[in-house]
């Protein structure tokens, strides 16, 4: 694969920084105008004529990078593939015939996808896992019950235990640890959704390797709810106002962030 036509837009260009030469914030404001960069964050779930895009070769590696990391999940398990890292997805391509070796041109894919600078498309934040094999700490992870996820011991759990008794029944904890394999796998199949709009797929979820549920954020939302948890919607209900009230809305992406992500009043701020 050619890496330099990797995030060539069609009548697109890309905006480049010397490393290090301004902060996130300051890039942000900088390399987009204020009004346009709002509009982008408000109108995440649109296409926007600057927006990053695959190429139609890009996008068949896409879909069967996709459609392999979904047997992945179908093999361990949705809990489980949380924890998974990149190594042991492939291990299990190899592994399991129902999910089939990964090829070379998908992992020069998925290596291309976590080592671009996700600023080029619009992300502008942190970046939690440095490499592409590396592992969330497992041991120090533990299952929460009746959810099906798992949260990091210390902070994370002891800050869900006092969600969870206070505000009783009502609320659940909805995406806790996200290793390198779920968090590739959502944001690339929000890419295929967008018909590999990579712009778009990033306002609504931090690339690979950026995601914050690698260190100790996690989602809550109001039981009952379903995918109404995971818009702004969830800002109205009683759940969140609880939350504001015992100070536990420290959001990671409030409204109109210097990120480039879209609101989200359902992700709790750990780290």
């Amino acid at each position: 694969m050619d890496k330099r036509q990797f995030l060539k837009t069609a009548g697109g260009i890309l905006i480049t920084a010397a490393a290090g030469s301004v902060s996130t914030s300051a890039y942000a404001l900088i390399c987009r105008p204020e009004d346009s960069y709002i509009d982008k964050v408000r109108n995440f779930d649109a296409n926007h004529v600057d927006d990053i895009r695959l190429s139609p070769d890009q996008m068949v590696i896409l879909k069967s990078v996709v459609t392999r990391l979904r047997r992945v999940r179908g093999i361990v398990g949705h809990g489980n593939f949380s924890l998974l890292c990149f190594d042991d997805t492939l291990r299990i391509g190899r592994n399991y015939s129902k999910v089939g070796r990964f090829s070379k041109k998908e992992i020069d894919f998925l290596e291309d996808v976590f080592y671009r600078d996700a600023a080029r498309y619009g992300f502008y934040g942190q970046k939690v896992l440095n490499g592409l094999t590396d592992r969330v700490p497992n041991r120090n992870s533990t299952k929460v019950r009746r959810t099906g996820q798992f949260l990091f011991k210390g902070t994370p759990l002891v800050t869900y235990k006092q969600i969870s008794d206070r505000l009783g029944k009502d609320v659940v904890l909805t995406s806790g640890v996200r290793g390198m394999a779920k968090q590739m796998y959502l944001f690339l199949a929000k890419a295929l959704r967008t018909k590999g709009n990579l712009s778009r797929a990033s306002r609504s979820l931090a690339p690979p390797g950026y995601s914050f549920h690698a260190a100790g954020d996690f989602d809550v939302g109001k039981r009952g709810w379903g995918a109404r948890n995971f818009s702004a919607d969830f800002a109205n209900t009683d759940v969140y106002a609880k939350l504001v009230d015992l100070g536990y809305a420290r959001l990671r992406y409030p409204q109109d962030n210097l990120l480039g992500v879209r609101y989200e009043p359902w992700h709790i701020k750990v780290v």
